[in-house]
């Protein structure tokens, strides 16, 4: 069910956007693209760096920026929101007209002509200062005080924003008896199956395997059907699931399977599995409607599934010994991307940059994050009050209408 937060003027615009976006943004731009008098989701982007031609970065910024909003469906006008931690221009005409621009006006000015040019009406265009928040139409005129925003609007079963966009990014803290656990079951099934990551070492083979291994290495006969039993409980696996699963991710062919089953069903999981299994004997190129979702092509995933699957990565993150988490932190950069976070994404390849900088996999998807891409599932019509973000950010099911 779509929630309908109203509003009625620019103060009460900028109460929503944390409801949309599910976070308060910080040293960022917002676009809210509208059909008609309501919002058709929120895109959040990272404010660009400065550069040696700011001219020139403003104009494919914004090129990029109001690109992805036309992709949404039925877009005929654009909010902006530029969200800045230094203080604003202090209060007063005079001091507003020794210093007529706010920050970042000239890009708010290429996104207006860019947003134009593409026959679509600029509603609203605003700065959100530590102190104060402005209009960039009416430069002239003083800040207005953070108090004059109201609070952000209650919606049903929505606990309120996070503090930031980086909000969810943190592992959670299993313990130290728990990580120990999964350290020796990993050990375990190494000597089973081999090493979990590049830089393992191959097991010596002098040591009795504990029969666990065993079990999760017969377990892993029917991949498809382990990895849909891991959703299940993604917060109470046991030490040798985990040690299977840290294994199977730091394989990308399984990587690639697992990802592609958590985004659909198992019966694509199952196609997947065969897909690698032909590439790999003969070199069978892998189909489109398989290979592509890894792209963002394809029907758009349940976003619930997705969610619990990143919950299970996550928590296999947090466990695994740190040179062994590359290929959980790859799948959760992806998981996050897929879901319309990049931001999450970008934390996550960053952490797996310092373990192993070489994974191409890890290099693709932020090649994609970089050119400010996002799956196609994500500005599908299906979702007409949804919130997609793009270098950082959370989906929503919320929507605003003006009035």
């Amino acid at each position: 069910m779509t929630t309908i937060v109203h509003a009625s003027g620019a103060a009460e615009l900028l109460a929503a956007i944390p409801v949309l976006t599910g976070f308060a943004p910080h040293d960022s731009l917002v676009l809210l693209p509208f059909r008609g008098s309501r919002t058709a989701g929120a895109l959040r982007f990272d404010l660009p760096a400065p550069g040696p031609d700011p001219g020139s970065l403003a104009e494919e910024f914004a090129a990029t920026a109001v690109g992805l909003a036309c992709r949404v469906p039925d877009t005929d006008a654009l909010a902006i929101a530029v969200y800045v931690q230094a203080p604003s221009r202090a209060a007063g005409a005079e001091a507003a007209a020794a210093d007529p621009l706010l920050p970042a006006a000239e890009l708010v000015a290429e996104l207006t002509l860019r947003a134009e040019a593409c026959g679509l009406r600029v509603v609203e265009a605003l700065h959100v200062g530590a102190d104060a928040w402005s209009d960039y139409r009416d430069p002239s005129a003083a800040p207005h005080p953070l108090a004059e925003i109201p609070a952000a609007p209650e919606v049903p079963g929505f606990a309120g924003p996070a503090p930031d966009q980086l909000s969810g990014t943190e592992l959670p803290d299993p313990g130290l008896l728990e990580t120990e656990s999964v350290g020796r079951a990993l050990i375990a099934v190494e000597r089973v199956l081999g090493p979990a990551g590049p830089a393992r070492k191959p097991p010596d083979g002098t040591t009795p395997v504990d029969p666990r291994a065993h079990e999760a290495a017969l377990m892993l006969d029917d991949l498809p059907s382990f990895l849909e039993e891991v959703l299940d409980a993604p917060e109470a696996q046991s030490p040798f699931a985990t040690a299977a699963l840290i294994w199977i991710l730091n394989r990308p062919a399984l990587r690639d399977v697992a990802l592609v089953q958590w985004a659909c069903d198992i019966d694509l999981g199952d196609a997947a599995l065969a897909a690698q299994l032909s590439f790999r004997e003969n070199g069978t190129q892998v189909p489109d409607d398989v290979g592509g979702i890894m792209i963002g092509h394809g029907p758009r995933p349940d976003p619930d599934r997705l969610g619990v699957a990143l919950t299970l990565v996550r928590r296999t993150i947090a466990l695994a010994p740190r040179p062994t988490r590359a290929g959980a932190l790859a799948a959760a950069a992806w998981l996050s991307w897929a879901r319309g976070r990049s931001t999450h994404a970008t934390h996550y390849l960053d952490q797996l940059d310092g373990i192993d900088p070489e994974l191409s996999f890890a290099h693709l998807l932020r090649a994609l994050i970089d050119a400010g891409m996002l799956p196609d599932w994500a500005f599908e019509g299906a979702r007409p009050a949804g919130s997609v973000t793009s270098r950082a950010g959370r989906g929503s099911s919320r929507g605003y209408r003006g009035r």
